[in-house]
């Protein structure tokens, strides 16, 4: 009999193929599979009739096939298949690309159901590519049908009907995590209901009780999860940091902290100082300065005789940090290094040593830190920047080179609170909600493609005057997204230098690029070496170069609210007026509604509400960067108020049963979900 951690394989009707190409998706267990939720669904219950198809709208049709179907073939790799069908109110022309099996499986005289987007005009009705099948097999058209996400080789169908012999396989073992009373206080459906009509509902209703459920029990054993985390920190205690006079640091900086640092600065501080492991996440706005907070938590933890470690996601950023702290901090006598892939051996060897006998007071670096070689001597305070750069396996390693030490993370990307409470209920939040005084706002236009000959102008002048250029494209190259309207970062860079910018410097980064070359690339941006610099979104976190005073992003529409403010905060850092461009073409007026917002506020924390709002969240969860457990069917956008209730039932249960003894499989579940994420509860 199968359980629920059963290789697929071995699944009735699935198979070493089948296996190895779910694999592809990560599926590989019968949880996988049946876990492997839609990410929308299409209403195929509605069959018209001919005559009410409206063009441009999908809809399924029952009609005949009027003659057998004739296939051509037009060239190589490219086969159609004709077919007209036919019902009382009129004609269909029917039109399948590289299907040439389907001329032997249409016959004439037969009723097929189509469903596709219907074209043509009122006289003449036309579908390419429709779903077909037999009237009233019901399979893909005549029900709700779920759309998954899908890789190449795996089609809708496939999955489909690998997710019906994997719930068949798990009807009568699928454990209820959610216990009884629960259950029925929240008026929650059974778990068996819910993944049969999360996949295969019988009616709209029907996936509502099941979508309510599985976000519900989702919600909840994060909440459990994330107040079993904290409970752990809360337990363990460490020695008390003493008062530490920061004046003489607070004199050593060129300007005066913000009233919003100086809070970040006393809320760490009072952690430090309380017995307990600090575990703070300090997020605010590009250029609102985290960095000043995580250089007075370091200068506290050091005069307290511990040392301090900050880990960077980039070796460019890493270097960045050391540059600019390290000449603040050591005539304060704060011993500072930094450690990265490039030091070289012996370099690694004589820091690694200096490091264990405690010369070294503040260490900054990258993933070089937490190699199994470096050993700290009383590693009191560990800072990483760009937190969602990193899982919480990774900052784990480096907290546990030392005994419980204190630990701050920042991050650039400004998360709405409803979801700082999912995203980081493990942590303390402080917000710098505050702007240094002096900077100057980014002038932020939006424009269709009609205007780059303009653009370019402007861009021209600027660099004249000594300015530098980012431009942002969403792909790397054309063959890779298939030659469609995407701006592609390597054949739009060589367009630029050949055609219009011949006498500029021009260079691109990619993801694609081994961390060298770009480390290189961006290295020469920051040096005045290139004028303009056309990339992807590797950039969106990265160096800081205050003479770049534009920031051009194509196809905005394709990047979220959140992203574009992350690009836009790369311009803007220096003493020049600062301009971002976005450039699209795509009318709908939810498009231009939402791209908008960009050009109304700066305020990050807005944008990202509003990003919420529109898109889900995706664009905070997308990755699972944050190392805590992704939510599949859960959107805080739409569920608060089901975040609230979840949260309650979750409070109630530990407050009555905190090692939730009573209820095994909802114990059993958290720990699983929270092990794939690399965190234990040990």
């Amino acid at each position: 009999m199968a359980d629920l951690k059963t290789d697929v394989r071995y699944i009735k009707g699935i198979g070493e193929q089948r296996a190895k190409a779910l694999g592809k998706l990560d599926i590989h267990t019968l949880r996988d599979l049946i876990s492997w939720f839609p990410r929308r669904y299409e209403d195929r219950t509605e069959v018209r009739r001919i005559a009410d198809l409206v063009p441009g709208e999908a809809a399924c049709v029952a009609a005949m096939a009027a003659s057998t179907p004739t296939v051509s073939h037009v060239r190589k790799g490219l086969d159609l298949v004709k077919l007209r069908a036919v019902d009382e109110t009129g004609a269909l022309d029917v039109t399948f690309f590289n299907q040439s099996w389907l001329k032997n499986n249409l016959r004439a005289g037969e009723t097929y159901v189509f469903y596709g987007r219907a074209e043509g005009n009122l006289l003449r009705r036309r579908m390419t590519n429709p779903v077909v099948e037999p009237e009233g097999r019901r399979e893909a058209t005549g029900r709700i049908v779920p759309v998954y996400p899908l890789t190449a080789g795996v089609s809708q169908l496939i999955l489909s009907r690998s997710i019906r012999q994997g719930l068949n396989a798990c009807a009568d073992i699928l454990p209820d995590v959610l216990p009884d009373e629960i259950r029925r206080e929240h008026q929650l459906c059974r778990a068996g209901y819910a993944y049969e009509n999360i996949h295969f509902p019988e009616t709209a209703e029907a996936l509502d009780l099941a979508r309510r459920r599985l976000a519900f029990e989702e919600l909840f054993l994060f909440t459990l999860g994330l107040r079993r985390l904290r409970r752990r920190r809360e337990e363990v205690e460490v020695e008390p940091f003493r008062p530490v006079d920061m004046g003489e640091f607070y004199n050593a900086l060129p300007f005066n902290l913000t009233e919003a640092q100086r809070r970040c600065v006393e809320e760490a501080l009072a952690d430090m100082a309380s017995g307990r492991p600090m575990n703070r996440l300090c997020q605010g706005d590009v250029g609102s300065g985290k960095t000043m907070v995580a250089a007075a938590c370091a200068y506290f933890c050091v005069k307290n005789g511990r040392q301090a470690a900050l880990m960077a996601p980039t070796e460019i950023l890493a270097r960045q940090h050391y540059e600019g702290l390290a000449p603040l901090l050591e005539p304060l006598g704060v011993r500072c290094a930094l450690l990265t892939g490039s030091n070289t051996a012996k370099e690694k060897r004589d820091l690694a040593a200096r490091l264990s006998a405690g010369e070294i007071d503040f260490i900054l670096g990258t993933h070089a830190l937490i190699t199994g070689g470096v050993e700290y001597q009383r590693l009191g305070l560990v800072i990483t920047d760009e937190q969602h750069r990193f899982g919480v396996g990774q900052r784990a390693a480096l907290a546990g080179k030392g005994d419980h030490p204190h630990t701050l993370v920042m991050s650039a990307t400004p998360i709405p609170r409803t979801l700082a409470l999912i995203l980081y209920g493990d942590l303390d939040v402080s917000v710098i909600d505050q702007l240094p005084p002096g900077r100057r706002a980014v002038q932020t236009s939006l424009v269709d493609s009609s205007y780059h000959p303009r653009i370019y102008k402007f861009l021209r002048k600027l660099v004249g005057e000594g300015r530098q250029v980012y431009i942002v494209c969403p792909a790397v190259s054309e063959s890779e997204e298939g030659g469609d309207d995407r701006k592609a970062v390597t054949e739009y860079a060589a367009k630029l230098q050949d055609e219009v910018f011949p006498d500029l410097r021009v260079a691109y980064v990619h993801g694609k690029m081994r961390p060298k070359e770009k480390d290189a690339v961006m290295s020469a941006f920051a040096a005045r070496e290139t004028d303009i610099l056309v990339s992807t979104t590797v950039i969106e976190v990265g160096v800081d170069v205050p003479n770049a005073a534009v920031m051009v992003v194509e196809n905005a529409e394709r990047f979220g609210l959140s992203q574009l403010h992350q690009l836009r905060g790369r311009v803007g850092r220096g003493e020049w007026q600062s301009y971002c461009v976005l450039i699209s073409d795509n009318r709908s007026e939810e498009t231009r509604r939402r791209l908008k917002v960009m050009t109304k506020t700066a305020d990050g924390f807005k944008i990202a509400e509003e990003d919420l709002r529109l898109r889900g969240p995706g664009d905070f969860f997308g990755q699972r960067q944050h190392g805590l457990p992704g939510l599949r069917v859960a959107d805080i956008g739409c569920d608060a108020q089901l975040l609230r209730e979840a949260q309650a039932a979750a409070d109630a249960l530990l407050a009555r049963d905190p090692e939730l003894k009573t209820c095994p499989a909802t114990a059993a579940r958290m720990a699983e979900l929270f092990s794939e994420a690399e965190v234990t509860f040990s």
